[in-house]
């Protein structure tokens, strides 16, 4: 099992106790973009606030108490941890989402409790390993197992949310919905329903957001970096766009993100 190396979303990675991104297996490609495992043991009377600028996109996540789906935000969150704990949680890919809704919507800024009993004591089981990595990667193995075994075969229309998913994310030059409905050969009113059935949120919010993951990213690798050159490197119009962006999204200025994370 690799570790995945896209540093994105975890807004102040010096703070988190233990966090690991492992990569999903070939065969789950279509369904998983990695896992997700943090764990922490916090001094009593403490807590660790985790302040995340999550992926738009929904996640399944496995817990000591339960197992829910996450579903995508519209704005950054956070998570106070206290005492002793663990997660698994799994990046689904846009395929991989509307098994879990049985004809509902992709729930947002809210979390969905899973009735899968099995699935939970398994990956329970692995966690309570002393050694931390056999018990991480016998968590992955359950989850995959249990994906591969529980998910249908993929339908058109959520392999090409995938496409979607992936244009956007790796091309800082999508800017617009046009851009997006221009390279997957759809009209734009095409583009509209396919994000919000297989995503959750418009298509512009998720280019917004993975705009945004990656200016946070830049500035963490480089808090020199200027907001101007940053905003040009995004393809933002000007600055001020990027520094509108960055405030209504995160809640505070890109110059102050960059000062904080310069002294974590």
């Amino acid at each position: 099992m690799s570790e995945a190396i896209d540093g994105r979303g975890v807004l102040y990675p010096a703070r988190l106790p233990t966090f690991h991104r492992i990569s999903a297996s070939s065969e789950l490609q279509d369904l998983v973009r990695w896992f997700w495992i943090p764990r922490w043991n916090i001094a009593s009377g403490r807590s660790s606030r985790q302040e995340i600028l999550s992926f738009p996109a929904s996640n399944l996540v496995v817990e000591p108490s339960r197992v829910s789906l996450s579903g995508p935000t519209t704005a950054a969150s956070y998570r106070d941890l206290r005492g002793r704990g663990w997660a698994v949680g799994a990046l689904l890919r846009p395929a991989a989402i509307r098994h879990f809704l049985a004809g509902e919507p992709i729930p947002r800024d809210s979390e969905m409790p899973l009735d899968f009993p099995k699935l939970h004591r398994a990956v329970a089981t692995e966690m309570k390993q002393e050694n931390e990595t056999l018990a991480r990667e016998g968590a992955v193995k359950v989850l995959t197992s249990w994906i591969q075994k529980e998910l249908p075969r993929l339908d058109d229309g959520g392999l090409m949310a995938n496409r979607m998913e992936d244009l956007i994310a790796s091309n800082a030059d999508i800017t617009r919905i046009e851009h997006v409905a221009e390279r997957l050969h759809l009209s734009v009113r095409a583009v509209q329903p396919l994000a919000q059935r297989y995503v959750g949120l418009p298509p512009l919010m998720i280019i917004r957001r993975y705009r945004l993951q990656s200016a946070a990213e830049k500035l963490r690798s480089d808090p020199t970096l200027s907001i101007s050159r940053l905003a040009t490197e995004l393809g933002y119009s000007d600055q001020a766009h990027l520094a509108a962006d960055f405030r209504s999204v995160l809640g505070f200025a890109a110059s102050t993100y960059r000062r904080e994370v310069r002294d974590d």
